[in-house]
Protein backbone atom coordinates (compact mmCIF):
# COMPACT_ATOMS: atom_id res chain seq x y z
CA UNK A 1 0.00 0.00 0.00
CA UNK A 2 2.88 2.33 0.75
CA UNK A 3 4.37 1.80 -2.70
CA UNK A 4 0.94 2.30 -4.31
CA UNK A 5 0.49 5.64 -2.52
CA UNK A 6 3.94 6.81 -3.64
CA UNK A 7 3.19 5.75 -7.23
CA UNK A 8 -0.13 7.63 -7.24
CA UNK A 9 1.45 10.80 -5.83
CA UNK A 10 4.22 10.53 -8.42
CA UNK A 11 1.64 10.08 -11.18
CA UNK A 12 -0.15 13.28 -10.15
CA UNK A 13 3.10 15.30 -10.05
CA UNK A 14 4.35 13.97 -13.40
CA UNK A 15 0.93 14.66 -14.93
CA UNK A 16 1.25 18.39 -14.19
CA UNK A 17 2.30 20.67 -17.11
CA UNK A 18 5.23 21.93 -15.01
CA UNK A 19 6.80 18.47 -15.29
CA UNK A 20 7.14 18.49 -19.10
CA UNK A 21 9.40 20.61 -21.30
CA UNK A 22 6.60 21.24 -23.78
CA UNK A 23 4.31 22.64 -21.09
CA UNK A 24 1.60 20.19 -22.06
CA UNK A 25 0.42 17.44 -19.74
CA UNK A 26 1.78 13.94 -20.16
CA UNK A 27 -1.04 11.47 -20.72
CA UNK A 28 -2.28 9.94 -17.47
CA UNK A 29 -1.28 6.41 -18.48
CA UNK A 30 2.26 7.57 -19.39
CA UNK A 31 2.60 9.53 -16.13
CA UNK A 32 1.45 6.43 -14.22
CA UNK A 33 3.86 4.21 -16.18
CA UNK A 34 6.82 6.55 -15.48
CA UNK A 35 5.93 6.92 -11.79
CA UNK A 36 5.66 3.13 -11.44
CA UNK A 37 8.98 2.63 -13.23
CA UNK A 38 10.73 5.17 -10.98
CA UNK A 39 9.21 3.97 -7.69
CA UNK A 40 9.89 0.34 -8.60
CA UNK A 41 13.45 1.38 -9.61
CA UNK A 42 13.06 -0.14 -13.07
CA UNK A 43 13.99 2.48 -15.68
CA UNK A 44 11.58 1.63 -18.50
CA UNK A 45 10.36 4.89 -20.01
CA UNK A 46 7.91 5.88 -22.71
CA UNK A 47 9.77 9.18 -23.17
CA UNK A 48 13.42 10.14 -22.85
CA UNK A 49 13.82 11.55 -19.34
CA UNK A 50 16.22 14.29 -20.48
CA UNK A 51 14.10 15.56 -23.38
CA UNK A 52 10.56 15.15 -22.08
CA UNK A 53 10.74 16.14 -18.40
CA UNK A 54 11.74 19.48 -16.91
CA UNK A 55 14.08 19.83 -13.94
CA UNK A 56 10.98 19.63 -11.73
CA UNK A 57 9.86 16.40 -13.40
CA UNK A 58 13.35 14.93 -13.20
CA UNK A 59 13.61 15.75 -9.48
CA UNK A 60 10.22 14.08 -8.89
CA UNK A 61 11.57 10.98 -10.68
CA UNK A 62 14.79 11.13 -8.61
CA UNK A 63 12.82 11.29 -5.33
CA UNK A 64 10.65 8.36 -6.42
CA UNK A 65 13.82 6.40 -7.26
CA UNK A 66 15.32 7.09 -3.83
CA UNK A 67 12.13 6.07 -2.02
CA UNK A 68 11.79 2.95 -4.15
CA UNK A 69 15.44 2.00 -3.77
CA UNK A 70 15.63 2.28 0.01
CA UNK A 71 12.12 0.94 0.53
CA UNK A 72 8.96 2.60 1.78
CA UNK A 73 9.36 1.47 5.39
CA UNK A 74 12.98 2.66 5.56
CA UNK A 75 11.91 6.15 4.44
CA UNK A 76 9.00 6.20 6.91
CA UNK A 77 11.33 5.12 9.72
CA UNK A 78 13.71 7.93 8.79
CA UNK A 79 10.90 10.48 9.19
CA UNK A 80 9.86 8.92 12.51
CA UNK A 81 13.45 9.24 13.76
CA UNK A 82 13.75 12.87 12.64
CA UNK A 83 10.40 13.76 14.27
CA UNK A 84 11.32 11.94 17.47
CA UNK A 85 8.29 9.67 17.20
CA UNK A 86 8.35 6.46 19.18
CA UNK A 87 8.44 3.40 16.94
CA UNK A 88 6.11 0.69 18.22
CA UNK A 89 6.70 -3.07 18.29
CA UNK A 90 4.23 -3.52 15.42
CA UNK A 91 6.08 -0.96 13.30
CA UNK A 92 9.40 -2.61 14.13
CA UNK A 93 8.00 -5.95 12.95
CA UNK A 94 6.97 -4.40 9.62
CA UNK A 95 10.43 -2.82 9.24
CA UNK A 96 11.99 -6.21 10.03
CA UNK A 97 9.97 -7.90 7.29
CA UNK A 98 10.63 -5.14 4.75
CA UNK A 99 14.40 -5.51 5.28
CA UNK A 100 14.29 -9.33 5.29
CA UNK A 101 15.79 -9.52 8.78
CA UNK A 102 15.42 -12.54 11.06
CA UNK A 103 15.28 -10.52 14.29
CA UNK A 104 13.98 -7.17 15.58
CA UNK A 105 17.09 -6.68 17.71
CA UNK A 106 18.82 -3.46 16.65
CA UNK A 107 16.42 -2.93 13.73
CA UNK A 108 16.24 0.87 14.20
CA UNK A 109 20.02 1.05 14.50
CA UNK A 110 20.22 -0.93 11.24
CA UNK A 111 17.95 1.59 9.49
CA UNK A 112 20.20 4.44 10.66
CA UNK A 113 23.27 2.61 9.34
CA UNK A 114 21.52 2.01 6.00
CA UNK A 115 20.74 5.71 5.64
CA UNK A 116 24.28 6.77 6.56
CA UNK A 117 25.81 4.12 4.29
CA UNK A 118 23.56 5.16 1.41
CA UNK A 119 24.51 8.82 1.85
CA UNK A 120 28.23 8.00 1.87
CA UNK A 121 28.11 5.69 -1.17
CA UNK A 122 25.82 7.88 -3.27
CA UNK A 123 27.81 10.97 -2.25
CA UNK A 124 31.12 9.38 -3.26
CA UNK A 125 29.67 8.26 -6.59
CA UNK A 126 28.20 11.72 -7.20
CA UNK A 127 31.57 13.40 -6.60
CA UNK A 128 33.43 11.07 -8.97
CA UNK A 129 30.80 11.40 -11.70
CA UNK A 130 30.66 15.17 -11.26
CA UNK A 131 34.41 15.44 -11.81
CA UNK A 132 34.10 13.30 -14.95
CA UNK A 133 31.20 15.33 -16.38
CA UNK A 134 33.13 18.55 -15.75
CA UNK A 135 35.72 17.36 -18.28
CA UNK A 136 32.93 17.18 -20.88
CA UNK A 137 32.24 20.88 -20.47
CA UNK A 138 28.80 20.64 -18.86
CA UNK A 139 29.54 23.40 -16.37
CA UNK A 140 29.76 23.06 -12.59
CA UNK A 141 26.04 23.19 -11.68
CA UNK A 142 25.00 20.87 -14.53
CA UNK A 143 27.84 18.47 -13.74
CA UNK A 144 26.86 18.30 -10.05
CA UNK A 145 23.22 17.70 -10.98
CA UNK A 146 24.15 14.96 -13.46
CA UNK A 147 26.55 13.41 -10.97
CA UNK A 148 23.93 13.25 -8.21
CA UNK A 149 21.16 12.00 -10.52
CA UNK A 150 23.19 9.17 -12.03
CA UNK A 151 24.78 8.18 -8.71
CA UNK A 152 21.36 7.80 -7.04
CA UNK A 153 19.93 6.05 -10.11
CA UNK A 154 22.86 3.60 -10.28
CA UNK A 155 22.97 2.83 -6.55
CA UNK A 156 19.20 2.25 -6.47
CA UNK A 157 19.55 0.05 -9.57
CA UNK A 158 17.02 2.27 -11.37
CA UNK A 159 18.61 2.84 -14.79
CA UNK A 160 17.14 6.31 -15.38
CA UNK A 161 19.57 8.72 -17.03
CA UNK A 162 19.56 12.32 -18.22
CA UNK A 163 22.32 11.98 -20.81
CA UNK A 164 20.10 11.53 -23.86
CA UNK A 165 18.19 8.97 -25.93
CA UNK A 166 21.20 6.63 -26.14
CA UNK A 167 21.66 6.21 -22.38
CA UNK A 168 25.32 5.34 -21.62
CA UNK A 169 26.16 4.21 -25.17
CA UNK A 170 28.21 7.40 -25.83
CA UNK A 171 30.33 6.42 -22.80
CA UNK A 172 30.61 2.70 -23.52
CA UNK A 173 34.43 2.86 -23.58
CA UNK A 174 34.80 5.46 -20.82
CA UNK A 175 36.64 3.79 -17.93
CA UNK A 176 35.61 6.23 -15.18
CA UNK A 177 31.89 6.36 -16.00
CA UNK A 178 31.60 2.60 -16.44
CA UNK A 179 33.61 1.59 -13.37
CA UNK A 180 31.84 4.06 -11.04
CA UNK A 181 28.38 3.09 -12.35
CA UNK A 182 29.20 -0.64 -12.10
CA UNK A 183 30.46 -0.32 -8.51
CA UNK A 184 27.36 1.62 -7.47
CA UNK A 185 25.11 -1.01 -9.08
CA UNK A 186 26.96 -3.91 -7.44
CA UNK A 187 27.09 -2.32 -3.97
CA UNK A 188 23.41 -1.38 -4.09
CA UNK A 189 22.49 -4.82 -5.40
CA UNK A 190 24.43 -6.80 -2.77
CA UNK A 191 21.99 -5.87 -0.04
CA UNK A 192 22.38 -4.00 3.23
CA UNK A 193 22.76 -7.23 5.22
CA UNK A 194 25.87 -8.19 3.24
CA UNK A 195 27.33 -4.70 3.66
CA UNK A 196 27.34 -4.77 7.43
CA UNK A 197 28.34 -8.41 7.69
CA UNK A 198 31.36 -7.71 5.49
CA UNK A 199 32.31 -4.62 7.50
CA UNK A 200 31.94 -6.55 10.78
CA UNK A 201 34.15 -9.39 9.57
CA UNK A 202 36.81 -7.00 8.25
CA UNK A 203 36.88 -5.29 11.64
CA UNK A 204 37.30 -8.65 13.36
CA UNK A 205 40.20 -9.45 11.06
CA UNK A 206 42.03 -6.36 12.28
CA UNK A 207 41.68 -7.29 15.92
CA UNK A 208 44.56 -8.77 17.84
CA UNK A 209 42.86 -12.14 18.26
CA UNK A 210 42.72 -12.69 14.50
CA UNK A 211 46.28 -11.69 13.63
CA UNK A 212 47.57 -15.23 13.85
CA UNK A 213 44.83 -16.73 11.70
CA UNK A 214 45.20 -17.87 8.12
CA UNK A 215 44.49 -14.64 6.30
CA UNK A 216 41.70 -14.13 3.80
CA UNK A 217 40.22 -17.65 3.88
CA UNK A 218 39.63 -17.40 7.61
CA UNK A 219 38.03 -13.97 7.19
CA UNK A 220 35.60 -15.31 4.59
CA UNK A 221 34.66 -18.25 6.84
CA UNK A 222 33.58 -15.82 9.54
CA UNK A 223 30.90 -14.37 7.27
CA UNK A 224 27.32 -15.57 7.53
CA UNK A 225 26.21 -18.23 5.08
CA UNK A 226 23.89 -15.70 3.42
CA UNK A 227 26.74 -13.27 2.70
CA UNK A 228 29.00 -15.99 1.36
CA UNK A 229 26.28 -17.29 -0.99
CA UNK A 230 25.42 -13.78 -2.21
CA UNK A 231 29.04 -12.78 -2.85
CA UNK A 232 29.88 -16.08 -4.54
CA UNK A 233 26.84 -16.14 -6.85
CA UNK A 234 27.24 -12.43 -7.65
CA UNK A 235 30.88 -12.87 -8.66
CA UNK A 236 30.10 -15.94 -10.78
CA UNK A 237 27.22 -14.23 -12.59
CA UNK A 238 29.23 -11.07 -13.32
CA UNK A 239 32.29 -12.90 -14.65
CA UNK A 240 30.51 -15.61 -16.64
CA UNK A 241 27.98 -13.09 -17.92
CA UNK A 242 30.77 -10.85 -19.19
CA UNK A 243 32.59 -13.77 -20.81
CA UNK A 244 29.46 -14.95 -22.63
CA UNK A 245 28.53 -11.42 -23.77
CA UNK A 246 32.06 -11.03 -25.13
CA UNK A 247 31.81 -14.34 -27.00
CA UNK A 248 28.35 -13.59 -28.41
CA UNK A 249 28.97 -9.95 -29.37
CA UNK A 250 32.67 -9.40 -30.07
CA UNK A 251 32.17 -9.56 -33.85
CA UNK A 252 28.72 -7.93 -33.92
CA UNK A 253 29.07 -4.53 -35.68
CA UNK A 254 25.87 -3.29 -33.99
CA UNK A 255 27.31 -3.69 -30.48
CA UNK A 256 30.98 -4.52 -29.79
CA UNK A 257 32.34 -5.16 -33.26
CA UNK A 258 33.91 -1.72 -33.82
CA UNK A 259 35.55 -1.48 -30.37
CA UNK A 260 39.12 -2.28 -29.35
CA UNK A 261 39.63 -5.38 -27.22
CA UNK A 262 39.88 -3.37 -23.97
CA UNK A 263 36.67 -1.58 -24.98
CA UNK A 264 34.94 -4.87 -25.73
CA UNK A 265 35.93 -6.28 -22.33
CA UNK A 266 34.75 -3.14 -20.51
CA UNK A 267 31.42 -3.06 -22.38
CA UNK A 268 30.92 -6.80 -21.77
CA UNK A 269 31.35 -6.36 -18.03
CA UNK A 270 29.05 -3.33 -18.05
CA UNK A 271 26.36 -5.31 -19.87
CA UNK A 272 26.76 -8.20 -17.42
CA UNK A 273 26.43 -5.89 -14.40
CA UNK A 274 23.63 -3.68 -15.73
CA UNK A 275 21.39 -6.67 -16.54
CA UNK A 276 21.34 -7.42 -12.80
CA UNK A 277 18.39 -4.99 -12.35
CA UNK A 278 20.19 -1.70 -13.15
CA UNK A 279 19.13 -1.00 -16.74
CA UNK A 280 21.79 1.39 -18.03
CA UNK A 281 22.21 0.59 -21.72
CA UNK A 282 25.92 0.62 -22.59
CA UNK A 283 25.34 -1.10 -25.94
CA UNK A 284 22.40 -1.21 -28.35
CA UNK A 285 20.05 -3.80 -26.83
CA UNK A 286 18.04 -4.18 -30.04
CA UNK A 287 21.21 -4.91 -32.02
CA UNK A 288 22.33 -7.81 -29.84
CA UNK A 289 22.32 -11.38 -31.06
CA UNK A 290 19.53 -13.77 -29.98
CA UNK A 291 22.00 -15.52 -27.69
CA UNK A 292 22.82 -12.26 -25.86
CA UNK A 293 19.15 -11.30 -25.57
CA UNK A 294 18.31 -14.67 -24.06
CA UNK A 295 21.30 -14.46 -21.70
CA UNK A 296 20.12 -10.99 -20.66
CA UNK A 297 16.64 -12.36 -19.87
CA UNK A 298 18.18 -15.06 -17.66
CA UNK A 299 20.35 -12.56 -15.77
CA UNK A 300 17.41 -10.16 -15.38
CA UNK A 301 15.32 -13.01 -14.02
CA UNK A 302 17.94 -13.80 -11.35
CA UNK A 303 18.58 -10.15 -10.45
CA UNK A 304 20.44 -8.94 -7.38
CA UNK A 305 20.34 -9.86 -3.68
CA UNK A 306 17.80 -9.59 -0.84
CA UNK A 307 17.49 -6.54 1.45
CA UNK A 308 18.99 -4.25 -1.19
CA UNK A 309 17.95 -2.08 -4.10
CA UNK A 310 17.83 -4.87 -6.70
CA UNK A 311 14.98 -6.98 -8.08
CA UNK A 312 14.71 -10.47 -9.57
CA UNK A 313 14.36 -13.77 -7.75
CA UNK A 314 17.69 -12.91 -6.05
CA UNK A 315 21.14 -14.50 -6.04
CA UNK A 316 20.54 -16.35 -2.77
CA UNK A 317 17.39 -17.95 -4.20
CA UNK A 318 19.17 -19.32 -7.27
CA UNK A 319 22.05 -20.39 -5.02
CA UNK A 320 19.74 -22.48 -2.81
CA UNK A 321 18.07 -24.06 -5.86
CA UNK A 322 21.43 -25.00 -7.41
CA UNK A 323 22.57 -26.55 -4.13
CA UNK A 324 19.30 -28.53 -3.96
CA UNK A 325 19.78 -29.88 -7.50
CA UNK A 326 23.40 -30.86 -6.80
CA UNK A 327 22.38 -32.56 -3.53
CA UNK A 328 19.69 -34.62 -5.32
CA UNK A 329 22.15 -35.63 -8.04
CA UNK A 330 24.63 -36.75 -5.38
CA UNK A 331 21.89 -38.62 -3.51
CA UNK A 332 22.16 -36.50 -0.37
CA UNK A 333 19.25 -35.90 1.99
CA UNK A 334 20.55 -32.59 3.40
CA UNK A 335 21.35 -29.31 1.67
CA UNK A 336 24.91 -28.52 2.71
CA UNK A 337 26.96 -25.51 1.64
CA UNK A 338 30.17 -23.99 3.05
CA UNK A 339 30.12 -26.41 6.00
CA UNK A 340 26.60 -25.35 6.91
CA UNK A 341 23.16 -26.93 6.48
CA UNK A 342 20.23 -25.15 4.78
CA UNK A 343 16.82 -25.91 6.27
CA UNK A 344 13.93 -27.25 4.19
CA UNK A 345 11.74 -24.17 4.70
CA UNK A 346 14.36 -22.04 2.90
CA UNK A 347 14.18 -24.39 -0.09
CA UNK A 348 10.36 -24.19 -0.03
CA UNK A 349 10.50 -20.40 -0.11
CA UNK A 350 13.09 -20.43 -2.92
CA UNK A 351 10.94 -22.76 -5.02
CA UNK A 352 7.85 -20.63 -4.36
CA UNK A 353 9.61 -17.43 -5.44
CA UNK A 354 11.06 -19.12 -8.53
CA UNK A 355 7.76 -20.51 -9.78
CA UNK A 356 5.72 -17.37 -9.05
CA UNK A 357 8.23 -15.29 -11.01
CA UNK A 358 8.30 -17.89 -13.79
CA UNK A 359 4.49 -17.93 -13.95
CA UNK A 360 4.32 -14.13 -14.09
CA UNK A 361 6.88 -13.72 -16.86
CA UNK A 362 5.44 -16.55 -18.98
CA UNK A 363 1.79 -15.53 -18.58
CA UNK A 364 2.34 -11.80 -19.20
CA UNK A 365 4.61 -12.53 -22.17
CA UNK A 366 1.87 -14.69 -23.64
CA UNK A 367 -0.72 -11.92 -23.23
CA UNK A 368 1.65 -9.28 -24.63
CA UNK A 369 2.32 -11.35 -27.77
CA UNK A 370 -1.43 -11.06 -28.40
CA UNK A 371 -2.11 -7.44 -27.36
CA UNK A 372 1.06 -6.06 -28.97
CA UNK A 373 1.03 -8.24 -32.10
CA UNK A 374 0.50 -5.20 -34.35
CA UNK A 375 3.87 -3.72 -33.29
CA UNK A 376 5.79 -6.28 -35.33
CA UNK A 377 8.30 -7.13 -32.59
CA UNK A 378 9.68 -10.65 -32.31
CA UNK A 379 8.85 -12.99 -29.43
CA UNK A 380 12.32 -12.60 -27.88
CA UNK A 381 11.83 -8.82 -27.68
CA UNK A 382 8.43 -9.17 -25.98
CA UNK A 383 9.84 -11.62 -23.43
CA UNK A 384 12.84 -9.31 -23.00
CA UNK A 385 10.45 -6.46 -22.10
CA UNK A 386 8.49 -8.60 -19.64
CA UNK A 387 11.68 -9.91 -18.03
CA UNK A 388 13.06 -6.39 -17.76
CA UNK A 389 9.90 -5.19 -16.01
CA UNK A 390 9.59 -8.11 -13.58
CA UNK A 391 13.30 -7.97 -12.76
CA UNK A 392 12.99 -4.16 -12.31
CA UNK A 393 15.85 -3.76 -14.78
CA UNK A 394 14.79 -1.16 -17.34
CA UNK A 395 16.57 -2.43 -20.45
CA UNK A 396 14.51 -2.54 -23.63
CA UNK A 397 14.98 -3.45 -27.26
CA UNK A 398 12.69 -0.60 -28.27
CA UNK A 399 9.31 -2.05 -27.28
CA UNK A 400 8.46 0.36 -24.43
CA UNK A 401 7.59 3.56 -26.39
CA UNK A 402 5.30 1.59 -28.73
CA UNK A 403 3.28 -0.25 -26.07
CA UNK A 404 -0.51 0.02 -26.17
CA UNK A 405 -2.34 1.18 -23.02
CA UNK A 406 -3.01 -2.49 -22.18
CA UNK A 407 0.68 -3.27 -22.61
CA UNK A 408 1.67 -0.34 -20.37
CA UNK A 409 -0.69 -1.53 -17.62
CA UNK A 410 0.67 -5.09 -17.86
CA UNK A 411 4.27 -3.91 -17.75
CA UNK A 412 3.44 -1.57 -14.83
CA UNK A 413 1.90 -4.54 -13.02
CA UNK A 414 5.09 -6.56 -13.54
CA UNK A 415 7.28 -3.68 -12.31
CA UNK A 416 5.16 -3.37 -9.16
CA UNK A 417 5.21 -7.12 -8.53
CA UNK A 418 8.93 -7.26 -9.15
CA UNK A 419 9.67 -4.53 -6.59
CA UNK A 420 7.18 -5.41 -3.85
CA UNK A 421 7.63 -9.14 -4.37
CA UNK A 422 5.09 -11.75 -5.43
CA UNK A 423 5.43 -13.62 -2.14
CA UNK A 424 4.54 -10.45 -0.19
CA UNK A 425 1.43 -10.01 -2.35
CA UNK A 426 0.44 -13.67 -2.03
CA UNK A 427 0.81 -13.67 1.75
CA UNK A 428 -1.09 -10.38 2.13
CA UNK A 429 -4.06 -11.72 0.14
CA UNK A 430 -4.37 -15.13 1.77
CA UNK A 431 -4.97 -16.42 5.26
CA UNK A 432 -2.06 -17.26 7.50
CA UNK A 433 -1.89 -20.90 6.57
CA UNK A 434 1.14 -21.51 8.70
CA UNK A 435 -0.09 -19.61 11.75
CA UNK A 436 -0.25 -22.84 13.72
CA UNK A 437 1.49 -26.09 13.06
CA UNK A 438 -0.75 -28.97 12.01
CA UNK A 439 -1.70 -31.20 14.91
CA UNK A 440 -1.40 -34.30 12.74
CA UNK A 441 0.32 -35.63 9.64
CA UNK A 442 -1.42 -37.33 6.73
CA UNK A 443 -0.18 -40.69 5.44
CA UNK A 444 2.63 -40.41 2.94
CA UNK A 445 2.34 -41.71 -0.64
CA UNK A 446 4.75 -41.54 -3.55
CA UNK A 447 4.27 -39.68 -6.87
CA UNK A 448 6.29 -40.72 -9.92
CA UNK A 449 8.14 -37.71 -11.40
CA UNK A 450 10.59 -37.36 -14.26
Amino acid sequence: MGFLIVIMLGTILLYLPISTTSGNTTSLIDAFFTATSATCVTGLTVYTTYDHFTIFGQIVILILIQIGGLGFMTIITMFFIFMGKKITIKERMVIQESLNQTSMDGIISLVKKILIGTLIIEGTGAVLLTIRFLFDGYGFVKSVYMGVFHSVSAFCNAGFDIIGPSSLIPYKTDLVINVVIMLLIIIGGLGFTVWFDTIKVLKLRNKEENKNRRGFACTVRKMTLHSRVVLTVTAILIVFGAVLFFVFEHNNPKTLGDLSYPGKILASFMQSVTTRTAGFAAIDQAGMTYASKFLTIILMFIGGSPAGTAGGIKTSTIGVLIVAVISIIKGKQKLNLFDRSINFSTLQKALTIFFIYLFLIVSVTMVLTFTESSLGFEFIDIMFEAGSALGTVGLTTGVTPSLSWIGKILISFLMYMGRVGPVTIAVSLTKQIYKNKEAFELPEEKIIVG
